[in-house]
C-alpha cells in the first residue's frame, strides 16, 4: 500500500469540517498508513474522541497538562515519531498559532516541537480566508516551508460561497502521500505503459531579465503525473517555470522556453499516452537582446517583433512514425469555450482535447480547482469543478480507458 510503513500525526482543529477528519483517518489507514490524532477542545464540539480513537485505532490525545502524557514530555514525542504532520482542519485560530509561534494548547505546542514536515488542510469562512492577517499568516508559514491543501471553492456550512472549503478526504491522502514520498506501487490501469505530460508555462525571453509568460501555475498538469504515476505508469514530466516541487517517483525534466519543451518532449518518445497541459506562449521575441533594454527619456517604447512558437500538441499529434496511442490537449479560453475546443479538436490532429474557462473570475489558473469538458469526435462531456487533484485522478481513469488495446 502507498502510505504502509508511514506515520501521521492528525491534527483536528476546531469547525464543523472536523467530520471530515474522520473520513480522512479511513483513507490514511486504506492506505496502509497509521493515525495518531490531537484533538483540539473546539475540535471536540464538532467529533468526539471516542470517534476518532476508534478510527485510527490509537488513544486520541486532547490535554497539553496530562501527567501520564507529558511525564514523559508527550508533546514531544507526539511531534516527532510521526513521519509528517497533518493539520485538517486547520483554522484561522490555528493557522495564526502557527505562525506567530503560540503554544498554549496541546496542538500549537507539537507544532511548534516538531521537526517533521506540516501539511495543513485550512477550513474557514471566506470572509476569514481573505482576511488581511490571514493572508500575512499564510505567506509566513509557507516562506517557512509548510504545505498547504486547499481550501476549495463552495458552498459552506455559513450560507456563504467561496474559496474556504477544507480539501476533500481523498485530494489531502493524495498530498500526504506526495509529502512522504511514497512510491507508487507500479500496477494500475497504465501499468506498462509511458505517459509523456507537459505541465505550466514557458518563458520566452525578451532581454537577460524579461520574458513573455502567462498565468499557469502547473498545478493540473503536474496532478497529471501524480495520478498517472499511482496508475502504474512510468512518467517523464516536462515542466516549465513553476513553484511547485517535482511529483515523487516521476521523472521531471525542466525547460524554459516553448523549443526546449519541444525538444524534451521528442527526446521523451516513443510514448504510449501524451498529454500537452502546458500553457505554452504563442510567440517568442523575434531576436532576444543581449544586454537589458534600457528606458531612454522622450524615445517611444521598444516594439518587439515576434515569431510564432513551435506547436508541439500538433507536431506530435501528426507523426507519420511513431505518435502515441492517445493524444491529449488543453484548450484553456476565455470566451466561447467548447467553439474553440472542437476547433483545436479538428485542427490539431490529436484524440481528446480538454477544455476549461480561464478567463476573469474563474480562478482556475493559479487555483486549487478546475471545472473540465472532455471533447472528442463523439461528443462533449463535461464535469462539474472538482480539485485538481480528484479531475486528474478521472481524466488519467478515462484515458486509460480510451486507450487501444494491444491487439
Amino acid at each position: 500500500m502507498s502510505l504502509s510503513g508511514k506515520s501521521v500525526l492528525l491534527i483536528i482543529g476546531g469547525g464543523i469540517a472536523a467530520y471530515k477528519s474522520l473520513e480522512l483517518i479511513r483513507e490514511i489507514k486504506k492506505r496502509g498508513g497509521a493515525v495518531h490524532a490531537i484533538l483540539t477542545k473546539a475540535g471536540s464540539e464538532f467529533v468526539t474522541p471516542l470517534s476518532v480513537a476508534s478510527l485510527a485505532g490509537e488513544k486520541v490525545f486532547t490535554d497539553l497538562f496530562s501527567l501520564t502524557d507529558e511525564a514523559e514530555m508527550g508533546h514531544i514525542e507526539l511531534s516527532r515519531s510521526a513521519d509528517l504532520v497533518v493539520v485538517a482542519p486547520a483554522t484561522a485560530d490555528l493557522l495564526a498559532k502557527m505562525a506567530h509561534g503560540l503554544a498554549n494548547d496541546l496542538a500549537s505546542t507539537a507544532l511548534l516541537a516538531t521537526d517533521k514536515r506540516v501539511l495543513v488542510a485550512p477550513a474557514m469562512n471566506v470572509r476569514m480566508w481573505t482576511h488581511a492577517a490571514t493572508t500575512r499568516n499564510l505567506a509566513t508559514l509557507k516562506k517557512d516551508g509548510v504545505l498547504f491543501v486547499g481550501p476549495d471553492e463552495g458552498e459552506m456550512a455559513c450560507g456563504e460561497f467561496g474559496p474556504g472549503r477544507m480539501a476533500e478526504p481523498l485530494a489531502i491522502a493524495d498530498a500526504i502521500e506526495t509529502a512522504l514520498g511514497s512510491k507508487p506501487s507500479g500496477k494500475g490501469p497504465l501499468s506498462g505503459k509511458h505517459v509523456v505530460i507537459t505541465s505550466g508555462p514557458t518563458h520566452e525571453p525578451i532581454d537577460p531579465v524579461r520574458y513573455i509568460a502567462n498565468r499557469s501555475s502547473g498545478k493540473q498538469g503536474h496532478a497529471l503525473a501524480a495520478a498517472a504515476a499511482a496508475a502504474g505508469a512510468k512518467v517523464t514530466l516536462i515542466s516549465g517555470p513553476v513553484s511547485l516541487p517535482d511529483p515523487h517517483g516521476v521523472k521531471t525534466v525542466h525547460v524554459e522556453t516553448a523549443a526546449d519543451m519541444l525538444g524534451a518532449v521528442e527526446h521523451a518518445m516513443p510514448a504510449d499516452l501524451a498529454i500537452f497541459c502546458a500553457a505554452v506562449a504563442d510567440w517568442r521575441v523575434k531576436t532576444e537582446a543581449k544586454d537589458k533594454i534600457k528606458k531612454q527619456k522622450g524615445a517611444p517604447p521598444p516594439s518587439l517583433a515576434l515569431d510564432p512558437n513551435p506547436d508541439i500538441l500538433a507536431t506530435i499529434a501528426t507523426r507519420k512514425k511513431g505518435r502515441p496511442a492517445l493524444v491529449v490537449g488543453f484548450a484553456a479560453e476565455t470566451t466561447d469555450v467548447l467553439t474553440y475546443a472542437k476547433g483545436k479538436l479538428a485542427s490539431k490532429g490529436c484524440d481528446v482535447i480538454v477544455a476549461n474557462d480561464v478567463g476573469a473570475g474563474t480562478e482556475v489558473m493559479g487555483g486549487d480547482a478546475n471545472i473540465v469538458h472532455l471533447v472528442t469526435v463523439r461528443g462533449v462531456e463535461t464535469w462539474p469543478k472538482l480539485p485538481k487533484t480528484e479531475v486528474a485522478t478521472r481524466l488519467i481513469a478515462e484515458f486509460a480507458r480510451l486507450l487501444p488495446k494491444k491487439s
